[in-house]
């Protein structure tokens, strides 16, 4: 492995999808990332999504460049086990449901007592304490709570959710900035501490100013479809050719520029357009004229008058356009990973460019248990041993 953080040992010992994203991340980055999963179950990441010839796609993601074992936490023997690998680690992420830990006599007093300097990510949905902290919870209700779907579709449409892991993957990518700062004051006080990581958190703050414009104004946010209650033009439009083009003008100028573009310069002259909230009061109007000139014209007419007036504007991909964008193939940021089960696959690079430091994909998801003889033997952990903890279902 390369990357910035060679040196780190993660223990991955949580599930679907914001601890395991964290981990993902960090492996992705140089950690040693040891993937703890039920020996018999498995993380239920295995089973989401597309499966070919038997083997989950998306667990060839989230599992990338990490060691698996089968191990059950809740075995006393298995308990040891995990004990002994904290021990070792520098970070352990989990995100069973409060107390689950605590129950299997792996809470954090125990943990820390072991290992003072351990970082324990606690990933749930509400948190660790208050009156939810015990319910079960997942993204969509997450999605729910955090006031995204009630801002999310058009205004006479249901509330809508996303079709993917929005949430837990703020949680994610959140967790990880997380870590590095506890792993940054471990730097300086030499112990580890706890984080408490509540998926409704991170959701919430990517929603931008809701809150405090409730506080302030009494205004609540409401479905307004791709339209922005802050700007206009901001919207999706068809070209003449049957693709669709979204607009941007967070910048006033950038308005300016569309208006006259499309030869609208009576609507710029208005007094309503020298701000965003006059434009987006008018948003009908200025649809209208830029759903007109977009219609006219061919997807590849109206990106290059556009990019030439240097007004914000790009195709709505499907996956497959995406993958195959000159920006994209130009900056790697889809990976081609050797897998022995499936052959060469397809993924999404690390997350960012490091230029000193850059990260690295060495292997995708692998099987359960498939490196549990590797990390446990150099534990001192005989074959004898592995093959009796195998029988009696503590190990796979």
């Amino acid at each position: 492995m390369t990357g910035p953080l060679v040196g780190l040992r993660v223990i991955d010992a949580s599930t679907v999808i914001a601890g395991p994203l964290i981990a993902q991340i960090m492996g992705d980055f140089g950690a040693d990332v040891i993937k703890i999963e039920h020996p018999q179950k498995g993380d239920s990441m295995r089973g989401h999504g597309t499966q070919k010839n038997g083997h989950g796609l998306w667990w060839k993601i989230v599992g990338r460049n990490k060691r698996c074992i089968g191990l059950k936490l809740s075995d006393p023997e298995g308990a040891k086990i995990f004990l002994d690998l904290a021990s070792t680690a520098d970070v352990v992420i989990e995100n069973f449901r409060p107390g689950t830990l605590e129950r299997w006599g792996l809470g954090p007093d125990v943990l820390m007592a072991h290992n003072p300097a351990l970082v324990l990510c606690r990933v749930t949905g509400f948190g660790q304490y208050g009156p939810y902290a015990s319910r079960p919870a997942f993204g969509t209700l997450i999605e729910a709570m955090s006031g995204f779907a009630h801002m999310t579709g058009e205004s006479d449409r249901p509330p809508t959710l996303p079709p993917f892991g929005l949430a837990d993957s703020f949680a994610g990518i959140s967790g990880v900035a997380a870590v590095m700062m506890a792993l940054h004051h471990r730097q300086t006080s030499g112990t580890g501490q706890v984080i408490d990581l509540a998926i409704l958190e991170p959701l919430a703050t990517a929603l931008g100013a809701h809150i405090i414009d409730w506080d302030q104004t009494g205004k609540i946010p409401q479905r307004a479809g791709n339209r922005s209650e802050n700007n206009a033009p901001r919207n999706t439009y068809l070209t003449a050719d049957n693709r669709w083009v979204a607009v941007s003008s967070s910048a006033d100028a950038v308005a300016v520029r569309a208006l006259v573009l499309v030869g609208r310069e009576d609507l710029v002259a208005q007094p309503w357009f020298e701000s965003g909230a006059g434009r987006a009061r008018h948003s009908d109007v200025i649809d209208a004229a830029l759903a007109q000139w977009i219609g006219e014209r061919s997807l590849s007419e109206v990106v290059d008058a556009f990019a030439a007036a240097e007004v914000a504007l790009a195709p709505v991909y499907d996956v497959e356009q995406y993958v195959t964008d000159p920006q994209v193939v130009a900056r790697g940021a889809v990976a081609t990973v050797d897998d022995p089960d499936l052959g060469p696959l397809q993924m999404q690079n690390v997350l960012f460019g490091l230029s000193a430091t850059p990260g690295a994909i060495t292997h995708a998801g692998r099987a359960l248990g498939a490196d549990t003889d590797e990390v446990l033997s150099g534990m001192n952990c005989s074959a004898a041993r592995l093959t009796e903890l195998r029988e009696r279902g503590v190990l796979s």
